[in-house]
């Protein structure tokens, strides 16, 4: 299943190059065009690199959904689960195939920020904490895609998903801190499972972040591994029982 997957890059390699081209482009459009910086102490672009970086992980989800929804749609997955294969194999195979394009997707968006000027100030044990907590968040948004992909069924339905995705990802401290905003917007902000590993991430980076004293922002590390490990909680069991009921 895992190939199968993999394979549909060799086959529709222009959706895979516009998955990786699109956060590459955010990232330049922030850093040149936009700027920012507004309540950043030190250099915005060590501030926003990881924060796209974080961005990059939740906006993979749509992706997600898109090609369950369309297996759903011809009956793909109807015949494989037809099959005489382990039941989670569809599953498994589609959350490996999506954290290996996850990867990818890092490494293209990191070699950007270190040739616009980025950089990380830590040991490299330090940077492989902050790529690990980044796939933790990507993994869990995984199976959030791939539990609302089933619950959809279809393709269209992928766009109201959008709709939602952009203002999670952008009510964060992802390109702007909480403390340029209005005390009510940034403690919202601040509780954002992005904002815990943007700050988190940050921190492990090196990078200049927030510089509140609330408890979310003080304990973004614990955060960045609570978040998504209880989303996926949620979101595994409720995707796979989606996915046993399909032809109930």
């Amino acid at each position: 299943m895992t190939r199968r997957e993999l394979a549909h890059w060799v086959q529709q390699p222009v959706q895979v190059v516009v998955g990786l081209v699109f956060p590459v482009m955010m990232l330049l459009m922030f850093s040149y065009l936009i700027g920012g910086g507004q309540g950043v102490d030190g250099d915005f672009k060590d501030y926003l690199v990881p924060g796209m970086l974080t961005m990059t992980m939740a906006f993979g989800l749509e992706a997600t959904m898109l090609s369950v929804t369309q297996d759903l749609g011809k009956g793909v997955i109807d015949r494989f689960r037809a099959m005489p294969m382990t039941s989670g194999a569809v599953l498994v195979g589609r959350s490996i195939a999506d954290m290996l394009q996850s990867v990818v997707s890092l490494i293209g968006m990191i070699a950007v920020g270190y040739a616009i000027g980025w950089r990380w100030h830590e040991g490299f044990a330090s940077f492989l904490g902050a790529v690990g907590l980044l796939l933790l968040l990507r993994f869990a948004m995984l199976w959030i895609g791939i539990h609302l992909a089933m619950v959809a069924g279809k393709p269209e339905l992928v766009q109201a998903v959008q709709i939602l995705v952009w203002p999670v990802s952008f009510l964060s401290n992802a390109i702007a801190s909480p403390e340029s905003m209005p005390a009510w917007l940034g403690a919202i902000v601040e509780w954002n499972p992005m904002s815990a590993t943007s700050t988190a991430v940050r921190n492990l980076f090196g990078n200049p972040g927030s510089t509140g004293d609330s408890w979310a922002t003080q304990h973004a590390e614990l955060l960045a591994v609570a978040w998504p490990v209880a989303l996926v909680a949620v979101f595994l069991p409720l995707a796979v029982g989606r996915f046993r009921g399909l032809s109930r």
